[in-house]
């Protein structure tokens, strides 16, 4: 009898499937039981080649040979990864494995990797696809027993596809041109430089403001007390110290009548489920984590602790059919004390309170809204982040099955001797969901400022002005983007644009995707165009000078949110994919004659001085030029001229180690650096290893001769 191969994205999630299955028997690579081999990619283990793969005239950086268009991009395996491509070479060449199952995360770049490395292997065996939406044993086993042909899912390839193709095209050729254009290592992208534009036109409304003083005037009407207006509440601004005097001093010891008193009764429904995108921005907001910190912390919960569901969702629904998993997990969450008291009132009410905020069959993509799993929920073992993130997960998860938010709002107007003053009062009728939420320090702070009361008032009532105090205030400018104000503007990226189809059409889109915007952020801040400010994010200089000399086209949200509903429609099955790719090299063609145009006059000297200060060794590779630094990477100076030397930073991240100037100089100097302390990125072991540069000099590092600590 034939066995299946299952191909998960990790080996952490590889094995929690091989568990399921029941399969324990060890091999290279993957873990075998009756009926089933399991094996894993880790992430991605193919990807897209460099332009000199095609032709030697594509090595070297000239504009000559601008733009790059290969008739049909092809696929290599990555370097450092390849031995275990080799374990998935095999597995799927023996003759016992008759079908495949494709287990890689349920969605489009999970998709992307499972493909990528079943085209470049050559197999042609059936595949069925596992779609799950959580990790728990539960969740695992009926993935299985719900199977679908891989062929359903071709069209979300074919848009995976598409973005990768794009971002090659797009990235290489206007990177290629605009660096060569400016004498300056320019990184472009579809997604990243439209993204970069909206920080540095925030920061141009920041320097271009001026800041004005301004005065108000509040009178004291002993019970209560109001601020000047004329004409529109909002217009209390006076810019006149002198005006600002007077009218206090007109006013003092007067009798004021009441004009007009106003008692809204306000109702706010309970916020809707998280998805990625307003989970990264409530974690930034309340903890100051960045958005890939936050995906990062998200996903382990999700792997590692199987305690929510798939994070890198763009839903904020659940589907009918899950109601039952729902009734299970708040009578999980019930058993936690910190949960208890509203998990146990949500499930003793006479029906859950489900509404349309909530199920809607209609709203849930791919994946639905994140909450908590059914499975066993181990709060008190989580370290302190991720217990961070589960709880807002949690609080979420159970405000939405919670009574509205109610309250009062009392405005009144009263008049002294022609001058009109406006109080403002708040008085909480019922908290409702909010309850959940009052006893953590950001709500707090936005409480005491919404709670001011004021007394029972009527109109004509008649009050003295006992005091009246002139307070002086200065206009303030535009706030810098923080990664929560970003996100909201990449995932809204329709309010940026004038052409209303258009407009219409980014709803569904946006810059971006839940599962991309975490990493373009990062992206901008690893190659200089961004810095990090406290929680702002401000754009250096080289950040604004290259969106002064890049096209419109290129910067605009208009673009991208074209691309993004591009890909959507691909995914969906209304688009061609030709007809997707051929709009983009148009483009590309477009863009490198806008770059050999580009105005020179703009000198990019932040980056053109930090090459050229001192090397910190000579290029392995070349063998001509020296190493240099910048944000990301150590790396050759001949770089226009071919060279691919680079030694990544973040290369040893999985080991918990970042490359830093002293380490690279030492492997430039001996090809290795001893007693390194690193951690095994597969058990979480820590220990001391060796760091060497690999064989082909390319800057690609290996561990060696790991000891693992004894204590």
């Amino acid at each position: 009898m034939g066995k299946i191969l299952v191909i998960a994205e990790k080996p952490s999630v590889g094995r929690d499937i091989a568990r399921v299955l029941g399969c324990r028997g060890k091999r290279q690579g993957a873990l075998e039981g009756e009926h089933y081999i399991v094996s894993w990619a880790v992430g991605h283990l193919v990807t897209l080649c460099d332009p000199e793969d095609y032709t030697p005239q594509w090595k070297k950086w000239r504009m000559d040979v601008l733009p790059m268009m290969p008739k049909e991009l092809k696929l290599k395996a990555i370097s450092k990864t390849k031995d275990q491509l080799k374990v998935l070479k095999e597995l799927m060449a023996e003759k016992e494995v008759t079908s495949l199952i494709c287990a890689t995360d349920s969605g489009r770049e999970g998709e992307l990797i499972f493909r990528y490395i079943y085209q470049i292997l050559g197999c042609k065996k059936p595949v069925q696809r596992l779609w799950i939406s959580s990790m728990t044993d539960q969740a695992i086993g009926e993935g299985f027993a719900r199977l679908k042909d891989s062929k359903e899912y071709d069209n979300l390839y074919f848009s995976a596809q598409c973005r990768a193709e794009a971002d090659w095209l797009v990235g290489m050729n206007a990177s290629r041109a605009y660096s060569l254009q400016y004498n300056a290592l320019l990184s472009i992208g579809r997604v990243q430089t439209p993204t970069l534009a909206m920080i540095v036109a925030r920061q141009k409304e920041i320097d271009a403001f001026d800041s004005r003083d301004y005065w108000e005037v509040v009178a004291d009407f002993g019970a209560y007390r109001g601020t000047w207006f004329l004409g529109d509440v909002s217009e209390t601004k006076i810019f006149e110290q002198e005006k600002a005097a007077e009218i206090a001093a007109k006013v003092k010891g007067q009798e004021g009548v009441i004009t007009k008193v106003e008692v809204e009764e306000m109702k706010k429904a309970p916020p809707l489920l998280y998805d990625l995108t307003e989970l990264q921005r409530d974690c930034n907001t309340r903890y100051g984590f960045s958005a890939q910190k936050t995906l990062t912390l998200a996903q382990n919960l999700y792997e590692k602790w199987k305690m929510i569901t798939y994070p890198r969702t763009d839903s904020r629904y659940l589907s009918e059919d899950m109601k039952g998993k729902v009734q299970k997990t708040l009578q999980k969450l019930s058993a936690i004390p910190a949960y208890e008291k509203w998990g146990k009132y949500i499930c003793d009410l006479p029906a859950i309170p489900f509404s349309k905020r909530i199920i809607d069959n209609g709203k849930v993509t791919d994946h639905h809204a994140i909450i908590p799993t059914d499975g066993r929920l181990s709060v008190e073992k989580l370290p302190p982040e991720e217990q961070k993130v589960f709880h807002l997960i949690a609080l979420r998860f159970l405000a939405v099955f919670l009574p509205p938010y109610e309250y009062d709002v009392t405005k009144v107007t009263t008049e002294v001797d022609g001058e009109t003053f406006y109080s403002r009062g708040m008085v909480v009728r019922h908290l409702g969901w909010n309850i959940l939420y009052y006893g953590m320090e950001e709500t707090k702070k936005k409480k005491k400022k919404e709670e001011e009361k004021l007394p029972p008032l009527a109109e004509g009532e008649r009050y003295v002005v006992s005091g009246a105090k002139v307070e002086k205030k200065k206009t303030t400018p535009p706030k810098p983007y923080t990664e929560a104000a970003l996100l909201s503007a990449m995932e809204n990226a329709g309010r940026f644009v004038e052409e209303e189809d258009l407009k219409e059409q980014l709803k569904d889109s946006g810059l971006g995707t839940p599962a991309t915007r975490a990493a373009i952020i990062e992206r901008l801040l690893k190659v200089g165009y961004v810095v990090r400010k406290g929680k702002a994010l401000i754009p250096t200089q080289k950040g604004m000078q290259l969106i002064q000399v890049v096209p419109e086209e290129l910067k605009s949200p208009q673009t991208t949110g074209r691309w993004e509903k591009g890909l959507s429609s691909i995914a969906k099955g209304k688009l061609e994919r030709e007809k997707f790719m051929a709009s983009i090299g148009r483009f590309v063609y477009f863009l490198v004659e806008q770059a050999k145009g580009a105005d020179q006059t703009v000198v990019f000297e932040a980056e053109r001085g930090k090459k050229q200060k001192g090397s910190l060794g000579t290029c392995p590779l070349c063998k001509e030029n020296g190493v240099f630094e910048n944000s990301k990477a150590f790396f050759c100076g001949g770089w226009r001229r071919g060279c691919k030397f680079s030694i990544w930073k973040d290369a040893l991240s999985p080991n918990g180690k970042e490359i830093d100037r002293a380490m690279a100089k030492k492997l430039l100097k001996d090809g290795r650096v001893d007693g390194v302390p690193l951690t095994l990125p597969q058990t979480g072991e820590t220990g001391v290893g060796t760091v060497l540069l690999k064989a082909d000099r390319s800057g690609a590092l290996e561990v060696m001769n790991f000891q693992r600590d004894t204590k």
